[in-house]
């Protein structure tokens, strides 16, 4: 699994922030952590369980608070929190530290930043963005579309037939995130998100013809830079002496990053057209998310009819 970092450049122009202290080169400076801290009771003296590893947000009660305090209190504090080694510090609503502040933060290398959000809005930004970013993330080999809305990572045996389902599924309208490596992203406790490396993106490899440009052979419509995934479909040769699934009442699962995502294991032999498959699959998937199950409803008919038998016999 990859740990992910993110540079702080990066956030600095994802969040527009103007940098005050433009002397500190931020080239190296990494953010780890995809939570903030506000500063408050550092500010006032405590430093037990200070979370220095994380960006550090100024709103107008910090503010207030300091513009309060002497100034070589304010100094003695900031020096302090600068020495933690903080990736930065970050003054909402506007906001400037005065001169002695940045001076300081100079000094312990500490980049201090501006943004003229709120201070709730500012929090909730860079926490969402972080999140994505710093995301646990695995690779695997598969091939992932949208098919109806519905992220479907398809895998299976090398050459068992992914890359040319996928391409079926361009070719019926459908929308190509990424072939032979998936990368996927916990972005929360529910949610998988897959995308495509950056060197292989809007590509699909086909046996025996080579790589493909799906963007520039299809159109922008036809790709998809990011999807979350929803089902997974497994491919498999097939076995005439396995039993596989015929009514679908019960649901499997297959787990990723700790999140459990339906699977269906499908059997391939020639014949079998797997797009429509693909398709019939994700579609199902979305009838049963909206309450309807197809295989439900097929064994509660059966119920009803063997209960009108009965009662038939029971009037004879």
């Amino acid at each position: 699994m990859v740990t992910p970092v993110v540079k702080l450049k990066k956030l600095i122009d994802k969040m527009e922030f103007e940098n005050l202290t433009p002397e500190i080169d931020i080239s190296k400076i990494k953010i780890v952590h995809p939570e903030i801290n506000r500063p408050a009771l550092q500010l006032a003296g405590f430093f037990d369980h200070f979370s220095h590893d994380r960006v550090q947000i100024i709103g107008n009660v910090e503010y207030a608070y300091t513009s309060s305090m002497c100034q070589d209190a304010k100094k003695n504090v900031y020096r302090e929190i600068f020495s933690r080694k903080i990736p930065c510090l970050v003054y909402a609503r506007n906001l400037q530290p005065d001169e002695d502040i940045r001076e300081l933060a100079i000094q312990y290398g500490v980049p201090v930043l501006s943004s003229s959000k709120t201070t709730s809005d500012l929090m909730a930004e860079v926490i969402r963005w972080l999140k994505v970013q710093l995301a646990p993330t695995i690779s695997i080999h598969g091939v992932l579309v949208d098919v109806f809305g519905e992220g479907v990572l398809i895998m299976g045996e090398s050459g068992i037939g992914k890359s040319e389902a996928a391409l079926e599924l361009i070719k019926r309208g459908h929308r190509l995130v990424t072939d032979d490596v998936v990368e996927i992203s916990k972005v929360s406790d529910a949610t998988l998100v897959g995308t495509a490396p950056e060197i292989t993106r809007h590509m699909i490899e086909l046996r025996g013809i080579g790589i493909l440009d799906v963007k520039a052979l299809f159109g922008a419509e036809s790709v998809k830079n990011t999807q979350n995934i929803d089902m997974v479909i497994n491919l498999e040769d097939w076995d005439k002496d396995k039993e596989y699934d015929r009514l679908g009442m019960d649901d499997q699962y297959t787990e990723f990053l700790g999140i459990k995502v339906v699977c269906h294991n499908i059997p391939i032999r020639p014949g079998r057209n797997l797009a429509v498959i693909v398709e019939s699959a994700a579609v199902n998937y979305r009838q049963k998310k909206m309450g309807y199950n197809a295989a439900k409803e097929l064994y509660n008919r059966v119920q009803r009819n063997l209960m009108r038998a009965r009662g038939e016999e029971d009037d004879e």
